[in-house]
């Protein structure tokens, strides 16, 4: 069968409540020892253990290039959001769903493959679309925060903090980023008409600023929100037919709608 490579522009939210400068030529640096924290959400782009918890173990050829076993990685090494940890002098994150050897100070993922932004009528076993949609991670988020926090406020001290648990007081200071969308296009390919598809993106786009404006809601009132942009690519490869979409135009117009509406979305320098 003929097929043809599609390709759409996608993106990565990225959102931190440490207070920082922008200048109008150059973009705000985030330099080793300035993020206390990163706390993810997402889909197998990002997930770092969360959907291999849930079901099935990863397997080999997945982790040989670098941890040389299968650690919950959808890949042979290393994910991006692995690269952001290094660079920022933090540990790999844990995932939120894992129970075994899991460290929670200094972050968490609550990323799961096969993720979506929307609710999808689908079950893992039938198209491999995760049980835990981007509503359901931010949830998570909440719980983890919540629990997290009366337990440390629960400590004596300082000395007999959990060390495995977060500071609550760095929760406002922590990089919060999202990649997740590609199983939205997914889905809409396999189950949409053209036209349908090009009719839901305003509302995946609105759904997933809701999410990001949950975090800004429920940020330290001290500190100072920012929401902020790196875009990334995701490739399909779509049996050779007419496509009346441009998914890349289409979405590009509605992110910019959404940055209107919560003010300029500004470049952000972690490498």
């Amino acid at each position: 069968m003929d097929f043809s490579s599609f390709l759409v522009a996608w993106s990565t939210l990225l959102v931190s409540s440490l207070v920082s400068s922008v200048g109008s030529e150059g973009a705000t640096r985030i330099a080793p020892g300035d993020i206390p924290a990163i706390y993810n959400f997402g889909d197998s782009n990002s997930d770092t253990g969360g959907i291999a918890a849930a079901f099935f173990p990863m397997a080999a050829p997945c982790g040989e290039t670098f941890f040389h076993r299968p650690v919950g990685r959808a890949s042979d090494g290393r994910l991006i959001i692995d690269f952001i940890a290094e660079r920022l002098k933090l540990p790999y994150l844990s995932a939120y769903l894992d129970s075994i050897g899991t460290d929670f100070r200094h972050g968490a993922n609550f990323a799961t493959g096969g993720a979506t932004i929307r609710r999808q009528n689908e079950s893992w076993f039938e198209n491999g679309i995760s049980p835990f949609p981007l509503d359901i991670q931010v949830e998570h988020f909440v719980q983890f925060k919540a629990r997290s926090t009366y337990l440390q406020d629960q400590a004596i001290n300082e000395t007999f903090r959990r060390s495995n648990l977060p500071i609550p007081e760095e929760f406002s200071k922590a990089l919060y980023t999202f990649d997740i969308g590609q199983n939205d296009l997914a889905v809409g390919f396999r189950k949409m008409t053209d036209e349908q598809l090009r009719a839901a993106i305003p509302d995946i786009v609105n759904q997933l600023a809701a999410a990001v404006q949950t975090f800004l809601l429920h940020r330290d009132p001290s500190s100072s929100g920012e929401i902020l942009h790196q875009p990334s690519m995701a490739t399909y490869r779509l049996p050779s037919k007419p496509l009346d979409l441009d998914v890349t135009i289409v979405f590009a117009k509605h992110l910019k709608n959404v940055n209107r509406r919560h003010g300029n979305l500004k470049p952000y320098a972690i490498f």
